[in-house]
């Protein structure tokens, strides 16, 4: 069933080309492709995607240059039912590309190139906007733009949720304080928050503000705290083709169910089912499910 819920996000959009190989080499070596795709990347986009594909309504705000790899992530976008009239074309900026490396274990190698003179100016955001939304999702990739829109959606009491990545540490102590739901990858909160466990790191999380602190685990689950307890959500066990983009599936999802009035630990279970289900195929969308097709999934192992 369609909920069509406002989700804007913000952040990161790329495109991906991914090469699917038999296994590393051990030296520098020319190692044939098994299989080859071009798709669109980034993790607010992924993100927006994996929302559209589960009946929301998803916006992009995010930048990319006038060139040809732009067009394919503005295509990719469309096709996708994702709103793309805040997807601003730079003339003469250069848009994110990755090559992206999987071995038939499904682990990657990411090699990305980001043009650090893209401009940060978020003066043609249409801030006012942001109270119509359901809940806002951000990425580190484009600081300036998810400070405003999430200072925007504080006001307007519309829940925020933040993937935290590796980047961007020295900014993330004020953006937590903006942020209802703040959920990292292993390596950004490792490197983040001090403590000898994952729940002693994502207590240290929770006292910038956050109402919700969690880390995805991959084939361990997800973890997370809150003020009146925590919790664990197991991993779904699917063959896996790709992990590529599972964290930006598991973040859309999330912010979809908050928006539709889930609790936390069941937008997480969820969510899970989604990155899984994103993992059976290659490159960061493919697998993405319908909402069919994750009723279909969760109902199977309930």
């Amino acid at each position: 069933m369609s909920s069509g819920k406002h989700i804007i996000c913000v952040g990161h959009a790329a495109l991906d080309r991914v090469y699917r190989i038999e296994a590393f080499p051990a030296a520098p070596t020319k190692v044939r492709a098994l299989e080859h795709i071009e798709s669109g990347g980034g993790m607010a986009a992924n993100a927006s995607v994996a929302i559209a594909r589960l009946g929301g309504k998803p916006e992009l705000w995010s930048r990319i240059g006038d060139d040809a790899a732009g067009a394919g992530i503005r295509a990719g976008l469309k096709a996708e039912h994702v709103d793309i009239r805040y997807l601003q074309a730079f003339e003469g900026a250069r848009s994110s590309t990755s090559a992206i490396i999987v071995d038939d274990a499904g682990e990657r190698l990411i090699v990305g190139l980001r043009d650090t003179g893209m401009p940060s100016d978020t003066s043609w955001l249409p801030l006012e906007r942001v109270k119509e939304a359901s809940a806002v999702l951000g990425d580190l990739r484009w600081l300036e733009g998810v400070r405003a829109v999430f200072s925007a959606a504080r006001k307007a009491g519309v829940p925020t949720v933040l993937d935290a990545d590796l980047g961007a540490r020295e900014a993330l102590d004020g953006l937590l304080k903006l942020t209802d739901y703040a959920i990292f990858s292993a390596p950004a909160l490792r490197e983040f928050a001090p403590g000898a466990t994952d729940a002693e790191r994502l207590g240290h999380v929770l006292s910038f503000g956050p109402k919700h602190a969690g880390v995805t685990l991959g084939g361990d689950g997800y973890a997370w705290r809150e003020p009146a307890g925590e919790g664990r959500i197991p991993a779904f066990a699917v063959a896996v083709t790709d992990t590529t983009g599972a964290g930006d599936a598991f973040h859309g999802a999330f912010a979809l169910m908050l928006a539709e009035g889930r609790s936390a630990a069941e937008s997480a279970r969820v969510a899970a089912a989604v990155a899984a289900l994103k993992c059976t195929r290659l490159g960061s969308r493919a697998g993405l499910p319908s909402r069919r097709e994750l009723d279909a999934f969760s109902g199977a192992r309930a």
